[in-house]
């Protein structure tokens, strides 16, 4: 069974409330469609459709009918009023930002998870979130990470990594490094069910070069070693020493992640997205995200060029991410 396939028998096994805010795109309708017809997850759609949906088991909520909507206008004023905002403008924020409608109802608890960024960028799909919903207990970072499945590959878990951060952090310090690294081995664990390897990615392996930003991943190994001693971590480490066996052998003889790591920590943004996109186009990878790590309750940012199964792909992971 694949990766995808399995996480769809997961999603079905505890079906959640999975909110599409983003009913514009024709793309996010047809994908809400589908994910409804394979029973992934009870979905939720806000504003009209931009195509007819002729499914009584998708729920189609019309902010400005609704009459959940005063209760979520109060709430985000109360929650909002001592950063400066005022009833007129969370009325406005809700009736008119469907994200804000969709954070307000998990907030509340009218559903478990978000899925949007098909027609809107980063920003404006977790500013919300991080207002709203904020980070889970621990964590004080959040960041995104891109599961890469990669077809004949005997790498990593069978051809399945984490890439991150791949799509938030741009320049990450060495505590935020940290940070993500401990939170994409759960993500890892969590999702694909086997024991994260954590490798510290760098241009250098184990002080083969001296450079600042060669520091930077020694300093964040060091940190997350010791705030995260549970987690099977190491670095610095180039991108063949982390995944192939026979390079490591030579590189790194002594790591028990060199040659076997499957959650790639990339030193920044730029690295993270260029390598996920080079595996994707050039190994023809299945690339599922980003998804993001780290808020209470899971909200996920679609790629703009995002497919339709993507997006139910993509549905399906934030229903296990539920749990």
């Amino acid at each position: 069974m694949s990766f995808i396939d399995n996480i769809k028998v997961r999603a079905k096994q505890k079906k959640r409330k999975i909110i599409l805010p983003e009913s514009m795109d024709e793309r996010v309708v047809k994908a809400a469609i589908l994910a409804n017809e394979e029973d992934l997850a009870d979905i939720i759609i806000i504003g009209n459709p931009c195509i007819p949906i002729d499914n009584k088991n998708i729920e189609i909520i019309i902010p400005e009918e609704d009459k959940r909507t005063d209760v979520l206008i109060n709430k985000l004023y109360e929650l909002r009023k001592e950063k400066g905002m005022t009833l007129e403008e969370a009325k406005k924020l809700v009736l008119s930002d469907y994200m804000y409608y969709a954070c307000m109802l998990v907030k509340l608890g009218f559903a478990d998870g978000v899925v949007s960024g098909a027609c809107h960028s980063t920003a404006n799909t977790l500013r919300p979130a991080l207002q709203i919903i904020k980070t889970k207990p621990n964590t004080s970072l959040v960041s995104a990470f891109f599961l890469m499945i990669v077809p004949n590959c005997n790498y990593g878990e069978k051809g399945t990594f984490i890439f991150a951060d791949s799509g938030l952090e741009q320049n990450p310090t060495a505590e935020k490094l940290a940070e993500i690294a401990k939170s994409s081995a759960e993500s890892f664990h969590l999702l694909v069910e086997s024991v994260p390897k954590v490798a510290m990615l760098s241009h250098s392996t184990l002080g083969s070069a001296s450079h600042p930003d060669v520091t930077k991943v020694i300093e964040a190994t060091k940190i997350a070693k010791e705030k995260y001693p549970d987690i099977l971590l190491d670095g610095e480490l180039q991108l063949d020493a982390a995944i192939d066996p026979l390079v490591a052998e030579s590189k790194a003889p002594n790591s028990l992640v060199a040659g076997h790591a499957n959650v790639l920590i990339f030193p920044d943004l730029d690295a993270g997205n260029i390598g996920y996109k080079l595996v994707q186009r050039l190994a023809k990878a299945e690339a599922y995200g980003p998804i993001t790590q780290g808020i209470a309750k899971p909200v996920n940012d679609l790629s703009r060029g995002c497919s339709v199964n993507d997006i139910v792909g993509v549905i399906a992971i934030t229903s296990v991410q539920c749990e």
